[in-house]
């Protein structure tokens, strides 16, 4: 709900604050003197582009703000948590246009651009303007208005959910599709390396360990030379190392008792003496162990041949990669045996799914066409009532070939103006008067069963007066009663039903005229509606008429 507007230096109004009644809220004033320069206004804040050329004082910045009760709406509270914004039961919006061109937007203080202040706006506000009605001309909306007469609401949130498992099953399964045809393409290929990688047979690390055995192989006689001679002169020698520390063990141990630091040197050259023995021992064994096999040479250096192949082949370095890439491709040529089972799963899911959402589409649409009639009925029956006496709406539901997001219905609204049965689609015969009036008798039917925002309507009765008039103010007494409405309105019938009535006026200030506007008093009203039946200086007829508009008349 709309409490309050504030607007500073915009067109020809200087400042002026309204606080709006929750309900019937009719603005009355004459022509020029800045009605609709409320709603323009109120467009700001609800999204619309700015333009340098609204401001009165170039010198200052222009200020729109609005002050909304949330009342706890869900689609509200969810838009503030999803944009991070602060929640809280009185919700503000302000827009700031400098003289420069540059617009500012916040929400609770919070800078926001215009696409945050639309969506946001299409929860707190429903505006109507003349010529101004697309939205009545959407086949979204149509179909919502259907819907929401056959209360498809959760029938509707049960079929979209089903829909889209539907499409991700179609999409999985279209991905399966594509990736077995990949395989087919690929598996001749894919098994021809597999089988090769195979044949290697190749060990983890296998090459890197027959590169280190080739270049012991080919250095065997070097080794077992330098072997050899080590051995020579450890122990095999005219005076082998390993004999001479003996020796020089058995010379100083006789002397150890002597000195105290010969103990330590004695046992020193025994522990190398035992070290050296021991070296030999290992150094003979080493050279036990190691002959020169060119059989075994051959054999590597084929292994390595091989493997290098390989290796360039693929692009890869080692051979545990070379063992990785095996596994890759036993994996897909795996994947290809398998994906015939996972075709028929996805298959399988698509055929329940699709059936599934069938069912439930079917049960909308029948639901839809039982209350095409009744519509039809109701909202012809009221565009007599606001003065429309031979125009008629036809709802037209055909069938998609497929299922859609909403089902399997085009609904379509069809107008026929003047009574001559050649109904078309509203967005090619309604007049601008015509539609704001048939979106009011249609929205009035849809207010029941969803809670609209508040409805704002800017002269919705242009081109009726009297009788028609004095409905249309009844139409809107009733949807005020659940909701909150202001009206733009030159009609004193409409303006009678008013639970807050607001007059705009111009008044000179400083040498330049501006727009004002205040909330009438019981009398203010009376007066104000009686100049509206009868001019400047109203009649008593007029006056007593006007008493009876305000009183329930």
């Amino acid at each position: 709900m709309l409490q309050q507007l504030y607007i500073q230096n915009y067109a020809i109004i200087d400042e002026i604050r309204v606080e709006f009644s929750g309900k019937l809220n009719i603005i009355t004033g004459e022509t020029g003197a800045g009605k609709s320069i409320l709603i323009g206004a109120l467009s700001l804040i609800l999204g619309d582009r700015a333009d340098t050329g609204v401001l009165l004082n170039r010198d200052k910045k222009c200020f729109v703000e609005g002050y909304f009760k949330v009342n706890g709406k869900k689609e509200i509270l969810r838009f503030l948590k999803d944009n991070d914004l602060d929640i809280e039961d009185q919700l503000v919006i302000r827009r700031e246009i400098a003289a420069s061109g540059k617009s500012r937007a916040f929400i609770n203080d919070t800078p926001v651009n215009l696409g945050q202040l639309q969506q946001l706006s299409s929860s707190l506000v429903d505006l109507h303007q003349q010529f101004d009605t697309l939205e009545m001309q959407e086949s979204d909306f149509q179909r919502e208005v259907v819907d929401a007469l056959a209360n498809n609401t959760t029938g509707l949130a049960k079929y979209q959910t089903v829909y889209k498992q539907l499409q991700a099953a179609r999409k999985s399964l279209a991905a399966l599709q594509e990736q077995k045809s990949s395989f087919n393409k690929e598996f001749d290929y894919t098994q021809f390396l597999h089988q090769e990688l195979q044949d290697a047979n190749f060990t983890p690390n296998e090459l890197e360990d027959a590169e280190a055995e080739i270049k012991l192989l080919s250095n065997v006689e070097g080794i077992k030379g330098a072997l050899s001679k080590a051995l020579f002169q450890l122990k095999e020698g005219d005076e082998p190392v390993v004999q001479q520390l003996k020796t020089l063990v058995h010379q100083l141990q006789s002397y150890a008792d002597f000195h105290p630091d010969l103990s330590a040197v004695v046992q020193r050259l025994q522990s190398a003496q035992i070290e050296l023995q021991d070296i030999s021992n290992e150094a003979d064994r080493i050279n036990d162990q190691i002959n020169y096999d060119p059989q075994r040479i051959e054999e590597i250096n084929e292994r390595l041949s091989l493997g290098y192949k390989l290796l360039k082949k693929h692009g890869l370095q080692t051979t545990d990669e070379l063992l990785a890439l095996k596994n890759s491709l036993e994996q897909k040529l795996q994947g290809v045996l398998n994906i015939d089972e996972a075709l028929q799963k996805g298959e399988k899911e698509v055929e329940q799914l699709q059936a599934q959402a069938a069912r439930m589409a079917e049960d909308l649409s029948a639901r839809r066409q039982k209350q095409a009639r009744p519509l039809e009925e109701k909202v012809n029956a009221l565009l007599r009532q606001v003065g429309m006496p031979n125009a008629r709406l036809k709802v037209e539901i055909k069938q998609f070939n497929s299922l859609q997001p909403f089902g399997t219905d085009n609904i379509e609204f069809l107008f026929d103006a003047n009574r001559s049965n050649q109904f078309a689609p509203i967005r090619r015969v309604a007049s601008g008067g015509e539609l704001s009036r048939l979106m009011l008798c249609i929205k009035s039917l849809v207010a029941q069963y969803v809670d609209l925002p508040t409805m704002i309507f800017d002269e919705i009765d242009t081109g009726i007066s009297g009788e028609a008039a004095r409905q249309v103010g009844f139409i809107m007494k009733d949807l005020a009663a659940s909701r909150q409405i202001i009206c733009i309105t030159h009609q004193p019938q409409m303006a009678g039903r008013a639970d807050a009535h607001f007059y705009v006026y111009k008044k000179a200030q400083q040498n330049t005229v501006k727009t004002d506007i205040k909330l009438l008093s019981p009398d203010e009203r009376i007066l104000t509606i009686a100049q509206m039946l009868s001019g400047e200086k109203p009649t008593a007829a007029a006056l007593e008429n006007a008493r009876e508009l305000v009183n329930g008349g």
